[in-house]
């Protein structure tokens, strides 16, 4: 009797194990490479991380914040202002009026006019719903585009 009890035992738990392994299988192997397959496909760019490249080597994504300190370009996190900062710290966005905040040091610091400075923050501001919400403006598309417009204030950038 206790044989034929353990037998029982052993094919009530067969299932259980087969369910799990499965469970596995697919929510931790076969589901995530699918999710990374069709990514790569649809939005290869998103997918590694929307890296930018400046000539031949990557200097930065645009998902994420690039950690830029130099008083001649823009700050994710300005210092004057830490309440736009995120919550996470690494969002690479800040909001136009503090873009327009840093025109003064980066003026200061480079030279250029900050009518010039301010065209440029004005040129990249983006909104959250298209034509609504708040303007912000990527950090890393900001000092890209200090890097190309002016060339020989950046030139050790180039």
């Amino acid at each position: 009797m206790n044989a034929m009890s353990e037998n029982k035992r052993k094919n009530i738990y067969r299932p259980v194990i087969a369910l799990a392994l499965l469970s596995l299988l697919m929510c931790g192997l076969l589901f995530p490479l699918v999710v990374t397959g069709v990514s790569q496909v649809v939005f290869p760019s998103q997918a590694n991380g929307s890296l930018v490249q400046l000539g031949n080597r990557t200097v930065g994504s645009y998902s994420i914040d690039n950690g830029f300190t130099l008083p001649i370009f823009f700050h994710a996190r300005n210092e004057s202002n830490p309440l736009t900062a995120s919550a996470s710290g690494v969002d690479p966005d800040i909001t136009a009026q503090d873009a327009l905040s840093q025109v003064p040091r980066i003026h200061n610091a480079t030279g250029i006019s900050p009518s010039a400075l301010t065209d440029i923050v004005m040129a990249h501001e983006e909104r959250t719903l298209f034509t609504v919400g708040d303007p912000y403006v990527n950090v890393l598309a900001l000092n890209l585009a200090l890097v190309s417009s002016y060339p020989t204030v950046y030139s050790a950038y180039r």
